[in-house]
């Protein structure tokens, strides 16, 4: 216990955490700071670019290999049971509609790759290595769970529009992160070292300030929605919220241990789907399930889940990996 208390003491001492901190404080102070919308995207579109990129590098270095396939087909496997898992939870211990359950749930299937981003400079800070290869498993992460959560709608509430499956996965598949993410990813794999050479200035100096930024700005967006969404927040809802995470990382383990995943691999895969996302799921929902409170399945995962796993998740899941599987 007392390793978790030292990995959670440094990692919310970190630039990162604190600037999220302050975002969200001046926001519940109702503060005029604010990031323009236009900044902001860009912001995110750079961490994409330099994440994806990193990644399909890391790949060029090592090559591909059966561990890489079994981490993919197994992340798209946990984005299919973590959202029927959490439907039904919240189905049993809250008064939430089967259209808000599944609405919530798809957010829990998928993943937040500014989350992804977080742990991944948690395990450099700690010196533990992780394979490239992930930021390919986060990509194939995101759409299970929005179609799973669309099936779970149709089944139990009547009131759920027929929105085409295909538009939905088009429109997803369409999401600028999710382009910059994976286009990155193949940019990287194509030239490798030699590409990595050339723009790391531009990906590596740069990319912890503008992270910083960015967290900022997701502080701001989270405090609104708390001080917004307050009032469909019960005891049973946020709970969901705090422990959820800790399921999926469990149910994520046994995974890490069958293919073979390093400490730092296993700690960032656990990250991933413990991770809750606010970026391609609230835009496929608003599209195939409008009818559903944006205010709750935004609040949970971008104003409760998000700071979780930020100041206390991650180095509990690096603790857990290092145990299991040592350093």
């Amino acid at each position: 216990m007392s390793d978790v208390l030292g990995l959670a003491a440094q990692n919310l001492l970190s630039p990162m955490v604190l600037f999220f901190v302050l975002g969200l404080l001046a926001a519940l102070s109702k503060s005029d700071l604010a990031v323009p919308e236009a900044i902001a995207k860009g912001i995110a579109l750079y961490l994409m670019l330099a994440i994806g990129f990193k990644g399909g590098v890391q790949v060029a270095l090592s090559g591909v290999d059966l561990r890489m396939a079994g981490a993919i087909l197994g992340g798209i496997a946990l984005s299919i049971i973590i959202p029927v898992i959490a439907f039904f939870i919240l189905r049993v211990t809250s008064s939430l509609s089967a259209i808000d359950a599944a609405a919530t749930a798809a957010h829990y299937g998928s993943i937040s790759i500014v989350t992804f981003i977080a742990g991944t400079q948690a395990l450099q800070a700690m010196g533990l290595s992780f394979e490239g290869y992930l930021v390919a498993v986060a990509a194939s992460m995101e759409a299970p769970a929005i179609v799973v959560a669309l099936l779970l709608a149709r089944r139990y509430s009547r009131s759920a529009d027929d929105e085409p499956l295909g538009r939905v996965l088009r429109e997803v598949a369409g999401n600028p992160s999710i382009v910059m993410l994976v286009g990155a990813f193949v940019i990287g794999w194509i030239t490798g070292a030699r590409g990595n050479d050339m723009i790391k200035p531009f990906i590596g100096d740069l990319f912890l300030g503008v992270l910083c930024l960015f967290l900022l700005d997701m502080g701001l967006v989270a405090g609104r929605g708390m001080r917004e969404g307050r009032r469909f927040l019960t005891a049973p809802v946020i709970a969901f919220a705090l422990y959820m995470p800790l399921i999926s990382a469990a149910l994520t383990l046994p995974l890490c241990l069958m293919i073979g995943l390093s400490a730092g691999g296993a700690a960032l895969l656990m990250t991933l789907a413990a991770s809750a996302s606010y970026i391609a799921v609230p835009a496929a929902m608003r599209l195939a399930l409008p009818q559903a409170n944006a205010s709750i399945y935004l609040t949970l995962s971008l104003g409760v889940t998000f700071p979780f796993n930020l100041m206390l998740g991650i180095p509990i899941y690096v603790w857990i990996a290092q145990a299991a599987i040592g350093s």
